[in-house]
C-alpha cells in the first residue's frame, strides 16, 4: 500500500482517502481528485479499508467503527513516514467512507486539519459528529436529493466549521461533465486553506 502514498516536495499536508462501500483504493473518482491534490502540492494516500475476504461480508462494509479503526491505523502509519513527518493530515471520504472519516476525526487525540466528504453519508457517524473539531466540507450533487437532506441534517450536528457545497446538476457519483472537476477544485481549496499550520518537529 505504500506505493499509493505520494508526498510532493514541500507538501503542505497529506490527505488520506476513505473509499465508499463496493469501492477500493483504485476508485477512478478518488484517483482523479488525488491527482488534482498532488498537482496542488498536497500529499495523498489511497488504501483499502478491508481485505477481499472481509469485503465478502457485507456487515463489514457498513461497520463504520471498524472502518474508522483501519483509518486511524493508516493515519499513524503516515505520520511515521519520513516524507510526511509533522505534516497536517486531512481526510477525504466518499459515500460510507465519509462516515468513517468523520468518526476517525472525532477520535480523541487524533488531530485532523480538515475533512472533505464527497456524496457522503455523514449521518452514519451518528453521535460522533458532535465530537468532530476539524473543519468539514460536505460536497453533494444537486440531483442527489436524499443525500442532500442527510448532509444538511449532519451539518446541523457538526459543531466545527462546516460548509455544504451542492454541485448543480450532479448525481451521486458526479459522472456528469465537469462535476468531478468541481469536486476536485472544492476539495483542493478546502485543504490548502486549512493546511496552514507550520510543520511540526
Amino acid at each position: 500500500m505504500s506505493d499509493d502514498l505520494i508526498v510532493p516536495d514541500a507538501a503542505q499536508g497529506v490527505v488520506l482517502f476513505v473509499h465508499g462501500s463496493g469501492s477500493s483504493r483504485h476508485s477512478p473518482r478518488n484517483r482523479y481528485v488525488a491527482d488534482a491534490l498532488n498537482r496542488a502540492g498536497l500529499g495523498t494516500l489511497l488504501f483499502d479499508l478491508l481485505t477481499p475476504e472481509e469485503e465478502a461480508d457485507r456487515a463489514n462494509v457498513f461497520d463504520i467503527g471498524l472502518l474508522a479503526e483501519r483509518l486511524l491505523g493508516r493515519t499513524e502509519w503516515v505520520r511515521a513516514q519520513d516524507s510526511a513527518a509533522g505534516l497536517p493530515i486531512g481526510y477525504f471520504g466518499a459515500s460510507t467512507g465519509a462516515a468513517a472519516a468523520l468518526w476517525g476525526a472525532a477520535e480523541p487525540g487524533n488531530t485532523i486539519a480538515a475533512v472533505v466528504s464527497r456524496g457522503g453519508r455523514p449521518d452514519l457517524a451518528g453521535a460522533r459528529l458532535s465530537d468532530v473539531s476539524a473543519p468539514t466540507l460536505l460536497i453533494v450533487g444537486g440531483r442527489d436529493p436524499v443525500v442532500v437532506e442527510l448532509n444538511e441534517e449532519a451539518q446541523r450536528h457538526l459543531r466545527s466549521e462546516a460548509k455544504l457545497e451542492i454541485v448543480p446538476g450532479a448525481t451521486h457519483l458526479f459522472e456528469e461533465p465537469g462535476a468531478l472537476e468541481q469536486v476536485a477544485n472544492l476539495a483542493r481549496d478546502w485543504f490548502v486553506t486549512h493546511f496552514t499550520g507550520p510543520r511540526e518537529g
